[in-house]
């Protein structure tokens, strides 16, 4: 079953100015390759958008795409979202922008709590690539959902237990199709999403 699209954490959201142009031009360029590719879209049939994308910026916040963007081809920096804090144990997640942040949010700061040279993360969804590679390269626990407290600690399993630290891809068992990858910048992080399709 797709479980995607709903916030799953208490978000305290700022209606505020967006970030700058700059500050997401590397999300728009490599956003388009992953969106001609299917990996992030939308799902018509639920109307729910998945996939998504952030960075981690200088102040030590990230930005992250806003939730229920898949559907737009190039969005804008209207559609990206700061996330300024959060806490793990609590659930619970600050954004600002003029848009709320994905609800992967809690998934992207998990990854970038696990090493300070995580600088980028791509979420996707695929089903062929996820029925290929589930249980082949690091895949998190079926039990666990995305969104949770729970994820944050599969994911740190999975960094002191696979080579998930050294390729930066993980298989999301208990999200259906969730791909992840992770890299120093948006450019290795999606290249190594793009580098699954070449084969599939």
């Amino acid at each position: 079953m797709i479980d995607e699209g709903y916030i799953k954490f208490a978000l305290e959201w700022i209606d505020s100015a967006p970030p700058t142009a700059d500050e997401v031009a590397q999300l728009r360029e490599w956003r388009r390759p992953l969106y001609a590719a299917g990996l992030i879209g939308h799902y018509a049939e639920l109307n729910i958008g998945y996939g998504n994308i952030s960075v981690r910026s200088r102040d030590g916040h990230f930005i992250i795409s806003g939730t229920q963007t898949g559907h737009l081809e190039d969005p804008d920096e209207q559609h990206y979202a700061r996330v300024t804090d959060y806490d793990i144990a609590a659930n619970r997640v600050r954004c600002e922008g003029r848009i709320r942040a994905s609800s992967e949010s809690m998934t992207h700061a998990a990854l970038y709590e696990l090493d300070p040279n995580i600088n980028a993360v791509v979420h996707v969804h695929s089903a062929p690539l996820w029925r290929k590679l589930l249980n082949v390269r690091p895949t998190t626990a079926a039990s666990v959902a995305y969104g949770t407290p729970a994820m944050a600690e599969e994911f740190r399993r999975l960094y002191r237990e696979t080579v998930f630290a050294v390729d930066g891809i993980a298989i999301m068992a208990g999200h259906d199709e969730g791909i992840i990858g992770t890299g120093h910048g948006m450019a290795e992080a999606s290249e190594r999403i793009l580098g699954l399709c070449d084969d599939r």
